[in-house]
């Protein structure tokens, strides 16, 4: 509950007041005789004038729409064997959460219905610190080197002359990445546009490693499957969702939680040790830490882990969806990284970005704050409580009285990395972009499949000839009928040549 309600929800201060507490005994403005003009001792008007002139802090570059609420996890499945995490050490044990849920490319203003990627976040108050689950509703992504990370973002936002979103920058850029063809065959499927938050499933998508008590280490990957079962729109019905209601995600989150029904998800994990990735890569040609490849679920099956409940909504959006930041670098002792690339790097660049949007305290705020004791040398800056510290000394190793020290129970087996070459190594060579993109396409019925190419084309056809034709390669090396359906659509005749090397 907020520090300034008490528990019947009446504020604490029965009057207005200045930022500085201080009474307010009318609220109209100070003038030099009823027609003006304003006097500059007006200071409660100006601390609100000053004030409002900085109440919106940068929207985030990616995600930037979004809505979410608090809940719980509840272990219902013991995986001890795989890991240390003591949030998830026993049956039965019970850590408060947060769960941020976001359309990817769109800006604030973004209708929630529309086709887009959703992320998923979650973050895990344990008692060992916050672990933050920081995904998307897919197993995949469109890229697999961060360095083409933020140039595919550029393409789903503005033209840097016209200021227009432009089908042409993304589909050019989507042409020369066949590895965005697995994500783009999943974006412009049925599951393209959600009906609402309740019903999407959250993913992890990287590779993540697990450390049990023994330090031995396996990799990982997050599934959290929605219990409201998975709902989608229609191209049809998602335009006139739009038409009507821009906020129909939140509102819906919303509305479910106030009225005590509660939306849930299972999570479950799939395993994999590291002889079963050497020997997962030696059959498939796979890299088992591709952000863009799944693992097949026949191989590694799903194990059951505990059950995330949302039952109480923000009291405060700003101060608690906002300003919440997630970020993967987040990790409790039992869960760590991979040598997934993207990982690696968004390792930094999220903490980095929240440092930039909210500040460089963004962990001080009540709603990033662990909920375990805090200790370490980084304490000043703008608004730095300082609270857990004290008098402590502010660096380390020190002999000073009540210095904590490093905890060696905690420290993380070794990486045995042989004998590695440091290089840039180009991520598109020796890379299987296809096969896993056509598996998708070819579980769809022929009703889907149709849909999905009148879709594809609808968006590729605002793109140039030499870019229509360079995806449709792609279309094509994933599976014949993929690419036939699409040039159909877009009324482009296939040379002969082209299906015969298909």
């Amino acid at each position: 509950m907020s520090n300034n309600m008490s528990d019947n929800n009446q504020p604490k201060c029965p009057y207005m007041t200045t930022a500085d507490g201080a009474p307010i005994g009318d609220q109209n403005a100070m003038t030099a005789g009823p027609r003006g003009p304003l006097l500059m001792q007006d200071v409660a008007l100006l601390e609100q004038m000053q004030h409002f002139n900085r109440e919106r802090i940068p929207e985030r570059v990616v995600h930037a729409k979004g809505s979410g609420a608090f809940g719980t996890f509840t272990v219902t499945h013991d995986i001890s064997k795989y890991t240390k995490a003591d949030f998830l050490s026993e049956v039965g044990k019970k850590t408060d959460t947060l769960m941020r849920f976001s359309t990817v490319a769109g800006e604030k203003g973004a209708a929630d219905a529309e086709r887009d990627v959703r992320g998923f976040s979650i973050k895990f108050y344990t008692d060992h610190g916050n672990w933050d689950m920081v995904g998307n509703n897919t197993p995949v992504f469109f890229v697999r080197d961060p360095y083409k990370f933020a140039n595919f973002i550029h393409t789903q936002k503005r033209d840097p002359k016209t200021n227009l979103r432009d089908n042409d920058m993304q589909w050019d850029f989507w042409s020369l990445c066949p590895e965005s063809l697995h994500q783009v065959t999943i974006l412009f499927s049925d599951r393209g546009r959600p009906v609402g938050y309740r019903n999407i499933n959250g993913y992890g998508s990287h590779t993540y490693s697990f450390i049990n008590n023994e330090n031995e280490r396996v990799w990982c990957k997050f599934h959290f499957k929605t219990n409201q079962g998975i709902k989608n729109y229609m191209d049809d019905e998602g335009d006139s969702v739009i038409a009507s209601d821009r906020e129909s995600s939140q509102r819906d989150l919303f509305e479910a939680i106030e009225n005590g029904d509660f939306p849930s998800w299972t999570m479950k994990v799939q395993i994999m040790t590291q002889s079963q990735a050497e020997q997962f890569e030696k059959d498939t040609g796979w890299n088992p830490f591709d952000l863009t490849k799944v693992w097949p679920h026949a191989d590694f099956p799903l194990h059951e882990v505990g059950q995330l409940e949302l039952n109480r909504n923000p009291e405060n959006y700003h101060a608690q969806m906002e300003q919440a930041s997630f970020s993967p670098s987040a990790f409790v002792p039992g869960i760590g990284p991979s040598p997934d690339k993207m990982l690696q790097a968004r390792l930094m660049s999220y903490a980095d970005a929240h440092r930039y949007r909210v500040g460089n305290n963004y962990h001080q705020l009540e709603v990033n704050k662990p909920k375990c004791p805090v200790f370490n040398s980084q304490r000043d800056g703008v608004m730095a409580s300082a609270e857990d510290y004290g008098s402590r000394p502010n660096y380390w190793p020190s002999s000073r009285a009540g210095t904590p020290d490093v905890a060696p129970e905690f420290k993380d087996p070794a990486w045995d990395l042989g004998q590695t070459i440091v290089d840039r190594f180009d991520s598109t060579v020796d890379h299987d972009d296809y096969t896993q993109a056509g598996n998708l396409f070819r579980m769809f019925d022929d009703d889907h499949r149709d849909r999905l190419a009148t879709r594809i084309a609808g968006a590729l056809g605002d793109a140039r000839e030499e870019v229509q034709m360079r995806q449709l390669c792609h279309f094509f090396r994933a599976d014949p009928d993929y690419g036939s359906r699409v040039a159909q659509k877009l009324g482009i005749q296939i040379p002969d040549e082209m299906m015969q090397h298909a």
